[in-house]
């Protein structure tokens, strides 16, 4: 449960604003689609490497 103390005379924007950053980073909305469905672990490592893959050929690219 995610929890914001708001401080006295602070704007209720800025509070809100506080909520949704806390809310992106842990990531709430994410995990949830993610065990929406069942996947294989061969399947997760497989796009981890994949994933892995991808960044360092990114990163590769950028040096040349």
């Amino acid at each position: 449960m995610l929890k914001i103390i708001i401080k006295e005379g602070e704007n209720i924007d800025r509070a809100l604003k506080r909520y949704k950053r806390k809310h992106r980073n842990i990531k709430v909305m994410q995990n949830l689609r993610e065990r929406q469905f069942f996947t294989k672990p061969s399947v997760k490592r497989r796009r981890e490497v994949q994933k892995a893959a991808y960044i360092q050929n990114m990163r590769d690219q950028e040096d040349i």
